[in-house]
């Protein structure tokens, strides 16, 4: 039943300014409905309870609220969709905040990778993995940066919403195959070098899938990229026979 209540919860966020804004592709609602059920799902219900006790489950968690719901929360460009809904006065001031220093210090895309991958490093090499089932507050803290520097990589690195500070395409293009590398190399470290608190066998799975799991999500990411100077090329060659004729 929570369940639900979160899925309907978040839903809202996106549907109620998309009722306001008339004009916004109604098309992009499934993105958001499809990252909302992956938090509803990875924060509540049967899963949720078994990722405290297993650590495959934990790894499913981990792959819903840190991979897959912010590359579908990205897709659907909320802040693109506030921006475009709030009042000019109002937008122009949610404009300002994203201008701001802080933001672009943590929009950088190897800030945003350094604290998606860096903090997946310190929570499976140090005590914070047991700190986490051993204290609600840890546990809930941890979750939350999981989602949020999930949400704020794949955010920078695909640059499809509204964010006035844009790295160059090959700059996210490198940082993004050293985040791959990254969070490969740790699925690896996982398997072969079980957590104390987890068995043999429970690493090894939960592993593969981080390892495969992620992989889906990443070559999602690389196409979606590719595709940005796919489309940016296209354009320059258009031009460029528009000149010449």
């Amino acid at each position: 039943m929570w369940t639900i209540y979160v899925f309907l919860l978040i839903s809202a966020l996106y549907i109620i300014p998309l009722l306001v804004n008339k004009k916004w592709p109604r098309t992009l609602l499934v993105y958001w409905l499809i990252g909302s059920a992956c938090i509803a799902f990875s924060i509540t219900g049967s899963l949720a309870h078994e990722a405290h006790h297993h650590f495959t489950a934990h790894m499913l968690v981990h792959l819903l609220l840190g991979m897959i719901a912010p590359l579908f929360f990205v897709l659907a460009k909320p802040v693109a969709l506030l921006i475009s809904t709030l009042p000019t006065t109002v937008a122009r001031r949610v404009m300002r905040f994203f201008k701001m220093p802080y933001i672009r210090l943590i929009g950088h895309p190897i800030t945003a990778a350094l604290l998606n991958i860096g903090g997946l490093w310190l929570l499976y090499t140090t005590d914070l993995y047991g700190m986490m089932h051993t204290s609600v507050f840890v546990h809930y803290v941890i979750h939350l940066h999981i989602f949020l520097a999930g949400y704020v990589f794949t955010h920078v690195i695909l640059s499809i919403d509204f964010y006035p500070h844009r790295a160059s395409w090959r700059l996210r293009a490198i940082v993004l195959i050293l985040a791959i590398a990254g969070h490969n190399i740790l699925a690896k470290w996982i398997y072969a070098n079980p957590l104390q608190i987890v068995g043999q066998q429970q690493a090894e799975i939960g592993a593969m899938w981080m390892y495969y799991g992620g992989a889906i999500v990443e070559l999602a990411i690389i196409t979606l990229l590719c595709y940005e100077q796919y489309q940016r090329v296209q354009k320059a060659m258009k031009r460029a026979v528009e000149v010449t004729v």
